[in-house]
Parts: C-alpha cells; structure tokens; sequence
C-alpha cells in the first residue's frame, strides 16, 4: 500500500490520543455520529457527582464553577469554536428543542411572507421541526415548508439554494455540513444572499461544529444551532447548543421558562417573564447538570490543542488521505467517493457509496473498524483529528480493500429490512 500523506511521528496531536477511552483493538472512525468518551470529560463528570454526593443542593452556588452558572461558563469554552461572543450562545437543550425555540422566536405570522426554506438532503429531524412548527402555527406545511432539491442526491448546488430565495420566503435553515456527504457549504456568501433578500438565516451545525471553524457571528447568521456527542465528544444525547445573533436579543423568546429570566429575578418567583437580557433568555428549564459537566471536559482538550483552526488543518489533511487511498486501493471494486474533493467544501468526514454498503460496514466491523452506515448506500468514515492518525485512514482502507477482494466471488448476506 502507498504510504499516508503525512507523518503521524510530526503530528503535533499525537498526545491528545490517549486522552480518549477508544475501543480496544478497534480503529474508530464514527466520531461524526458519536465521539468517544475522553479522560477529561469523565473527570468533569465523577467532580460534579462527587459535589452532588457532598454539597447537594449547595451544588448549585457551592460547586466549583457553581451549577448555577455552569451554561456560561460553558459557553464561554464554547464561543471560540463558533466565532460568537460567550452571550450569543447558550448551552441547552437539545438539537431538535433548539430549532423549535428558534423558530417560535423568530418566525413571525404577521408579514406577508410565509415560506420556511429547507432542503431535502437536511437531517430528518429538522425537517420534521420545520413541519410541526408550521402546523402549530396554522400553515400547511405543504405550501409553506420549501425544500432545496439535490441535483445528484448526494450534495446541493449553492447556486440552487439561492434561486430559492423567492420573495415569500421568510426564513431558511441550512446544514452547514450535509450529514451524509459531507459537502460543506459556505455560510458566510449564503448569508449574506439570503438577507440581501430580506430572509432570516440559520444553520444546524451539528455535523460541523468541532470540525470546522466557524465565524457565526462575522457572517451575520441569524442563528444556529448544535448538538455537542459527536466531534465535541460530549456522551450520547449531551445537552446542545444554539447561537441567536445579537440584532435579535430583544425579541421575547418564543418558548419561555424560568431558566430564561435574568439571572438577579431567576428567583423573583414572578409570574412576569423578566427575560435575560441575550441568548440566555432562551433557556426552558433547570439546566441538565450531568450533561453539563462532560462537555465542560471535551472543550478542555480543545482549548490546549490550540482552537478548532489547527484541528481543522489536520482533518483536511485526514480526509485527504482518505480520499486518496480510496481512488487507489478500491479502484475497480464499486466504491464511489461522494463527498466533496476540495478543501472548502469538505467537513469532517468522507462518504463512499457503494450498493452493497450496509454489508461492508458490517463486514468492517467485524474486521476491527468501526465506520458508519447511511441508507441507501453510504458508508461514512470520520477521522477525528483528536485521536485518529493517518495509520488509521491507511489501515482501514487495506482492511475494506482486503474484505472487497474476499467477496469478490462471495455472497453477501442480504440487507436487514429494518435498515433499508
């Protein structure tokens, strides 16, 4: 096989690897849908479970940092990573409660215009937040949810988002990373398209962020939003993240709670709103302390690796490598790199379609790699700059090149209906 690209002995990440609690035996190479649980964050844990065992509910003022505050200051870890000052963003909920918040703040019933703009290679579940939002609003999400179509099912032309900017379009939500491609599109020039037609922007960061570097608050989003398991290394259903730009901070959030209210009235008890005074006014509920306190870690390692800008190098570098020993090594057996080849269109991962790519993932796994599968045909690969090499990227293509030449002249099992 042709050596990798680059070095693994002059890579200035390399320590970083034994931060992470990976697979024993295995090559990890899903972390864009679930990153593995590092040292740090389960340090950040066992401290927070150690001050509830002994403070209790002092745990709240008496912690160090205080419960209390635990979301800023995690916002204030996060906010580098997302171009955006610390009360821009706050650290809540989920992915898929994030969006309807926004929507509920943002989407406005008493202007003519009346279009949300998606498109359909979006992740299913903001879709379906789109849909419900416009049903809770009395719209009919048949004429009022617009969907950008893909060209090739597999990416979106930038020129064919724009054309969608029709005047009865009020606001779009994007994927900044497609989550099956891996394309990423180019937030700042879609932005500013988007407003200079008078349309609310926001983009779903969640295969993205922790990837990419982001400059939301320079490009003028109007807002975004995240989740923090995949390459943040946060733990499965961590709390998540949204970002409202600062010309918006007055508007009434849509979905109140008393998380939300400035935090010297938080304990008021008044049944008037008093809401903060930015982001933090989108708060619901009683922050999830338990899933606080992992991401707290995570964003740890991130810091003292020098921000997402050198990772981002060394992804790029990653995914390069992937793609070219992809052409090399599978010539000849079916597979097909689907995910962008330049540098600026790429995220975190690198997609291979294949028509038989269910039974290669598993055939992967059972070789020691662990990849991802996304119906109908893709395999997904994520090297993560934080613990994966480029031997990684070179092992687990000899091991699905190996496994190619195998079945070759064999039969595959047949697919499982329930992941058709």
């Amino acid at each position: 096989m042709r050596p990798p690209p680059a070095s693994d002995q002059a890579d200035p990440f390399a320590r970083f690897r034994a931060e992470f609690h990976l697979p024993p035996g295995k090559i990890y190479l899903d972390g864009n849908s679930l990153g593995p649980l590092s040292r740090r964050a389960e340090s950040a844990l066992q401290r927070v479970l150690g001050e509830w065992r002994t403070l209790g509910i002092n745990g709240w003022t008496d912690a160090a940092p205080p419960w209390v505050t635990l979301s800023e200051h995690i916002a204030a870890q996060l906010a580098p990573l997302v171009g955006a000052a610390p009360g821009d963003i706050a650290v809540t909920g989920s992915t898929t409660g994030n969006l309807h918040q926004l929507l509920a703040t943002l989407f406005d019933l008493a202007g003519p215009r009346k279009v949300i703009l998606g498109d359909e290679l979006n992740f299913p579940s903001d879709a379906h937040a789109l849909a419900s939002h416009l049903r809770q609003r009395g719209l009919d999400p048949a004429r009022h949810l617009r969907e950008v179509r893909s060209r090739d099912g597999r990416t979106l032309h930038e020129d064919d988002i724009v054309a969608a900017f029709t005047p009865d379009v009020q606001l779009a939500v994007l994927p900044a990373v497609l989550y099956v491609s891996g394309q990423l599109l180019d937030i700042t020039w879609l932005t500013r398209e988007a407003h200079a037609r008078g349309i609310l922007i926001g983009w779903d960061c969640s295969h993205s962020i922790g990837a990419v570097p982001h400059a939301l608050a320079a490009s003028g989003a109007d807002f975004a939003f995240w989740c923090s398991y995949k390459y943040l290394n946060a733990g499965p259903g961590a709390v998540g993240g949204l970002y409202l730009h600062r010309r918006h901070h007055a508007r009434a959030p849509g979905l109140a709670g008393w998380w939300g209210v400035r935090a010297a009235r938080r304990f008021a008890m008044s049944h008037t709103h008093e809401p903060a005074a930015d982001a933090a006014a989108l708060h619901v509920g009683t922050p999830h302390v338990l899933s606080l306190a992992p991401l707290q870690g995570s964003l740890e390692l991130f810091a003292e690796a020098g921000g997402v800008e050198p990772l981002r190098a060394k992804s790029l570098t990653l995914t390069r490598a992937l793609i070219e020993l992809a052409d090399t090594e599978l010539a000849g057996f079916g597979f097909r790199v689907v995910t962008p080849r330049e540098d600026a269109r790429r995220g975190g991962h690198v997609a291979l379609a294949h028509p038989q790519a269910w039974q290669f993932c598993s055939a992967l796994k059972a070789a020691g790699v662990v990849p991802d599968f996304r119906p109908p045909d893709i395999i997904r690969l994520a090297p993560a700059p934080l613990y994966n090499t480029f031997a990684d990227c070179a092992e687990a293509v000899a091991r699905l090149a190996q496994i190619a030449r195998t079945k070759a002249h064999e039969q595959f099992p047949a697919q499982p209906a329930a992941v058709t």
